[in-house]
């Protein structure tokens, strides 16, 4: 690890207890796991056998492995979107991800008070954040942690979102400002992918969204 990287880490393990301890505050279910490697088993920890999983459009999830450890647990039904054989029965599994056991994900942003900050396309993230399954499990790199909820707004917008559709594009292009220029422009493309700007601020029923922070970079 180089100095650099050391002392980035030493920054994260040093904000996490508090981070943990304010997202609690609000009625989150928190955890702080150094690598990628305790955070997948701490995440698989927290599916029960026998549930219904389905997840989000997350880089993070997959950067930890935690769509292929769900898989290998064959007791679990999963509802996955990209096995869908067209449009009409991705969306249908979306839908039917609303009423899940397990909803796996992350966040475009989260500030050290322990706010959530996220942007979506079609909605359907930010809908299962909200209400409908029964338990949320979001994966967080401590890369996402922003001093305040402007900072937060701020990276989900200018940083996040046009990555993301830079990444989106490599599947099928889309015609959007950020597409372009790489930098928001506030734009209302029929391909945006910033139709619903959500901040979560509390857990309404406390301990169902478990957010289980990260020491490293992961997602954008």
């Amino acid at each position: 690890m180089s100095v650099k990287q050391d002392a980035i880490h030493k920054q994260y393990d040093l904000l996490a207890p508090q981070v943990v301890k304010n997202l609690e505050s609000r009625n989150f279910e928190a955890y702080y796991c150094k690598t990628k490697e305790e955070a997948l088993q701490k995440a698989l920890s927290l599916i029960p056998d026998g549930s219904s999983v389905s997840w989000g459009g997350s880089v993070s999830i997959g950067e930890i492995g935690l769509i292929e450890g769900v898989y290998r647990n064959k007791s679990l039904k999963i509802l996955d979107r990209d096995k869908a054989a067209d449009f009409a029965k991705r969306m249908e599994y979306m839908r039917q991800a609303l009423l899940c056991d397990v909803y796996l994900t992350s966040t475009n942003a989260l500030t050290e008070d322990g706010i959530l900050v996220n942007i979506d396309a079609n909605g359907n993230r930010v809908a299962a954040m909200t209400f409908g399954p029964k338990s949320v499990i979001m994966i967080v790199g401590m890369n996402k942690l922003t001093k305040t909820f402007k900072e937060a707004l701020s990276r989900a917008r200018n940083y996040a979102a046009p990555v993301n559709t830079l990444r989106l594009c490599a599947v099928s292009p889309l015609k959007t400002p950020c597409a372009a220029t790489g930098t928001c422009g506030d734009c209302k493309s029929p391909d945006s992918i910033c139709s619903f700007i959500v901040e979560t601020r509390m857990c309404k029923f406390k301990g169902r969204i478990k957010v289980v922070l990260v020491g490293e970079t992961l997602g954008f």
